[in-house]
């Protein structure tokens, strides 16, 4: 039979198959849809990440004061163009069902969202070289283009479809606001070589005029000038910096205007798009999981607008100080660095090799033309984008003047911010660009306020036990005591001394003597550790092609071994000062065992080792080191010494070598505050100030002493040092800044220490 009726309420076979495929299809698709809450949730998740790292960029600019807000956790890299793919799955996405009121506000909130992200990463571009602009602008373009074409699509497919909600309109606007960040940045990457030219020019020219200006003539030059060398090159590193730069371009403050009109734009979507549904009749895969992303989203777009917008805002507060100085004609100027790249490229012959003239001439003419579009975009754009800043600054400041106006203040309140005549010459070392607008005083105080906070930050972790030790010594005999010329050299050419290996050397001698307390090695052990800190970063600063890194490796790696172990190469110095009765054990012990060690190195290895003593190895190094000193100090005091009194004598001994390294610090410090790349100024301006904040007490005391003055160009090198300083009726020579080559004769004619004078 044909017909029949079964239970689904069919009468043919025909009608039975085509319900039981469709219950099929059904069961398949309920079983594909079972993990899209799940997916849901991974792109909530990185939504999550995302919205964190712009509140934390925002946090960080609210912290520092610095209201352009730098990209520091979240900026333009794979990373957060991957995290971005995840979270725009829901606009390209056309297999899951996506059709009720929830799931299309989330599809507008994941565009604005997109938005919203690319403005805050936009000054991130000022710290990238042109091949990962290049790269990752790609990967940007790429992306977005594939966003926008199933945006469209998707769209286009709903309007023909009778009985769903008409086409979506904030979508259309969020797409473009997408299209145009897009044009933005392609802009702004444009400019990224040329400013950071210009800044360099400027910043190596204002360079030379503070190193004429402040002259650091050895450790008598005031903490106070010191301070305010340290303000030039922070406000240079600030205001220089190449997210500060793009963050104060035209095309960064328009599109934090752009950021806050996309925001309306998901307002609006969440008034106006529930009314589009009488009630929620669409089913969706993503279940439960939409409303976490759109709840998600949406708090990202809050926290996202926080930077753009306040970009926009400092740019036009900036610019408020220039209305009315200038023409409009002048005002929307485009400066020559927005074009340079393109003329360049327009003006430079083709990167490819072609033989046939006519279609070489073709090619070029292509190229002039898409680069004269191209240029045409460019001028469209800064001028817009002049114009927006422009009119921004205009409202601010008739604003600015209403309140002033009602509050019968006065205008020019900022002056009175300045804390004295020293602080305002600070404002010609702030590099600008070409027609940029000064900024605004307030905002230099606070860049330069910086610098004392870090300096106060110092001041609380100031080396405590060092400054101690350093008050032990009252000359820098020590400097030159360590080491005597009468002592055999096991080898023609000697290793040069930098200045913490000596100070690693005699404290490991000063542990192992007899006789001396567990508080009293501890607490040298303390007060070397802090001292070495300071000693390392003077000799890697003065060593300033690396001949010497081989020196200070030998003195880290002997002090590691103190310091956890309280051991010299596998010697343990605890277990030689109990053994030893007399001082001499001790020194014996450590000197002829130091001997041996080079000894059976130098019979063992090629000439070419042997002939330069800087290709040693570390612990032959740090041997001959331990060799040359404890018979010094044999040759030097004999039996006459008691252990404690030796003991003290080698602590003042090293507290001179301390002493005479940290004359060298006004130097360093100077030194640390210019750095050559533009990313890490602001770092090494900052370890100059935390450094001058430790280690002011120390060069107020150098203030109160007699001490050598030390050529501003030349610093004071160890070997030198010792054979130049000399007492001369308890008087130190004016200068030493003859000390050269030709000061090496005298350094053999010296005599026999005298170890108690």
């Amino acid at each position: 039979m044909d017909s029949f009726q079964c239970g689904r309420g069919c009468y043919n076979w025909s009608d039975c198959r085509d319900i039981c495929d469709q219950d099929t299809m059904k069961v398949v698709q309920n079983t594909l849809d079972s993990p899209m809450p799940w997916i849901g949730m991974y792109i909530a998740a990185a939504s999550v990440v995302c919205s964190l790292a712009m509140a934390a960029d925002a946090f960080h600019g609210f912290r520092s004061k610095r209201l352009w807000f730098p990209c520091k956790y979240f900026s333009f890299n794979a990373m957060s163009l991957t995290l971005l793919a995840v979270t725009l799955k829901l606009p390209v996405d056309f297999t899951a069902n996506t059709l009720g009121m929830n799931e299309s506000i989330a599809r507008v909130s994941s565009l604005v969202f997109m938005s919203i992200v690319m403005k805050n990463f936009m000054t991130s571009l000022g710290t990238m070289d042109d091949n990962e602009v290049l790269l990752n602008l790609a990967a940007l373009g790429i992306m977005i283009i594939t966003v926008i074409g199933n945006v469209y699509a998707h769209l286009f497919a709903m309007y023909s479809y009778p009985g769903l909600p008409g086409v979506l309109y904030e979508e259309i606007v969020a797409t473009g606001f997408i299209f145009i960040s897009l044009v933005m940045f392609c802009s702004s990457a444009l400019t990224v070589l040329t400013t950071k030219s210009y800044i360099e020019c400027k910043y190596q020219e204002m360079h030379k005029i503070a190193l004429d200006e402040e002259k650091v003539d050895g450790p008598k030059f005031p903490v106070d000038k010191l301070r305010l060398v340290i303000k030039k090159y922070w406000v240079m590193a600030v205001t220089g910096c190449p997210q500060f730069v793009m963050a104060r371009s035209v095309t960064c403050t328009a599109s934090g205007l752009m950021c806050v009109l996309v925001a309306l734009t998901l307002i609006e979507a969440y008034i106006r798009i529930p009314r589009l549904y009488i009630a929620e009749r669409y089913f969706s895969s993503y279940k439960w999981s939409i409303k976490w992303i759109l709840y998600v989203q949406s708090i990202g777009v809050a926290l996202g607008i926080i930077g753009p917008a306040f970009r926009w805002f400092t740019a036009a507060r900036f610019k408020c100080s220039d209305i009315g100085r200038k023409s409009f004609k002048i005002e929307l100027k485009i400066e020559s660095y927005w074009l340079q790249r393109l003329v360049d490229l327009k003006e430079s012959p083709l990167p490819l090799q072609i033989r046939h003239h006519k279609w070489k001439k073709i090619l070029h003419d292509v190229r002039r033309l898409l680069l004269n579009c191209c240029l045409g975009v460019q001028c469209l754009l800064v001028w817009a984008s002049e114009l927006v800043l422009l009119v921004s600054a205009s409202f601010f400041h008739h604003i600015r003047k209403l309140k002033i106006f009602v509050m019968g203040a006065s205008d020019d309140t900022e002056g009175s911010d300045y804390g004295g005549d020293a602080q305002l010459d600070l404002t010609r070392y702030v590099l600008l660009l070409q027609g940029e607008p000064e900024i605004p005083k307030k905002t230099l105080k606070i860049i330069w306020n910086e610098v004392d906070r870090m300096t106060e930050k110092g001041k609380r972790q100031k080396p405590i036990n060092l400054i101690e030790l350093l008050h032990k010594s009252n000359n820098f005999n020590g400097a030159r005591k360590f080491d005597n010329n009468r002592v055999p050299s096991l080898h023609s050419q000697e290793p040069p001394n930098s200045w913490s290996l000596p100070v690693v050397t005699l404290a490991c001698i000063a542990i192992a003597l007899p006789n001396v307390s567990n508080d009293n090695a501890n607490q040298l052990v303390r007060c070397v550790g802090e001292g070495l800190t300071f000693l390392k970063l003077i000799d890697k600063i003065l060593d300033k092609n690396g001949d010497f890194k081989v020196i200070r490796n030998a003195a880290d790696v002997i002090w590691v071994g103190v310091d956890l172990n309280c051991k010299w190469q596998d010697k343990d110095l605890r277990k030689i000062s109990l053994q030893s009765k007399t001082s001499k054990e001790p020194l014996e012990e450590l000197s002829n065992d130091a001997e041996r060690t080079v000894k059976r190195f130098l019979g063992e290895v090629n000439n070419f080792l042997i002939d330069k003593p800087l290709n040693w190895p570390i612990k032959i190094i740090a041997a001959n080191s331990m060799y040359r000193i404890s018979q010094t100090i044999l040759l030097a005091s004999g039996n006459k010494e008691t252990d404690e009194g030796l003991f003290d004598h080698l602590s003042v001994m090293i507290a001179d070598i301390l002493a005479a390294s940290l004359t060298n610090l006004p130097h360093v410090i100077t030194k640390i505050c210019h750095h050559n790349s533009q990313k890490e100024r602001q770092n090494s301006v900052r370890q100059a100030a935390f450094l001058l904040g430790e280690t002011e007490e120390i060069l107020q005391n150098f203030q109160q002493r007699e001490i050598p003055n030390l050529d501003p160009d030349k610093p004071a090198y160890n070997d030198e040092l010792r054979t130049f300083i000399e007492e001369d009726n308890g008087k130190y020579p004016a200068s030493i800044s003859s000390i050269g080559r030709e000061t090496q004769q005298s350094n053999e004619e010296l005599v026999a220490i005298e170890f108690h004078s």
